[in-house]
Parts: structure tokens; sequence; C-alpha cells
């Protein structure tokens, strides 16, 4: 079965439409390239800065917790295991 999608273009408007594709996938690897490089020199305080407004992030609730939460899932662990005996 033949694609008529297109039957209703000028030959015009095909012609722009192809090089509008050509346009992109030649610009898509560099503005991916772009991007990547963005990421990397990406300073992440300032971008949470960005998100979520200044903060002070050295005291509570933001600063970082002392310890990783290890300690405390392993009271919960148990505590769980203690109610299976």
């Amino acid at each position: 079965m033949p694609d008529d999608s297109l039957a209703h273009m000028t030959d015009e408007q095909i012609a722009t439409a192809r090089r509008w594709v050509r346009v992109w996938q030649q610009a898509g690897p560099r503005l991916e390239r772009i991007r990547r490089d963005e990421l990397r020199r990406l300073d992440s305080q300032q971008a949470i800065a960005l998100l979520c407004g200044d903060a002070d992030y050295s005291v509570a609730p933001r600063a970082p917790r002392p310890t990783s939460g290890l300690i405390e899932q392993q009271r919960w662990f148990m505590k769980a295991a203690s109610r299976r005996d």
C-alpha cells in the first residue's frame, strides 16, 4: 500500500521538509555534545539554588544528617526479626 501522507504537500513543501530533517539530523549530535558538556560543568549547588531558591544547607532541615541512617535501619531490622521469634 503506497504512503500518501505527503500527497497533500507541494513539491516545494516536501523539499523544505527534507531540508529541515537533514538540518536536525546534523544538529542533533552537536546539540547532544553541548548538553553533555553543560551537564559536566554544572555546579550542583547552584542548580539546587536555582530550583529551590536560596537556602542555608548547613542548618536543619537541609543540612546533611550526621549518619547515613544505616544504624537506624539495622535497629528496625533487629526489631522486626525479634517479632518473628
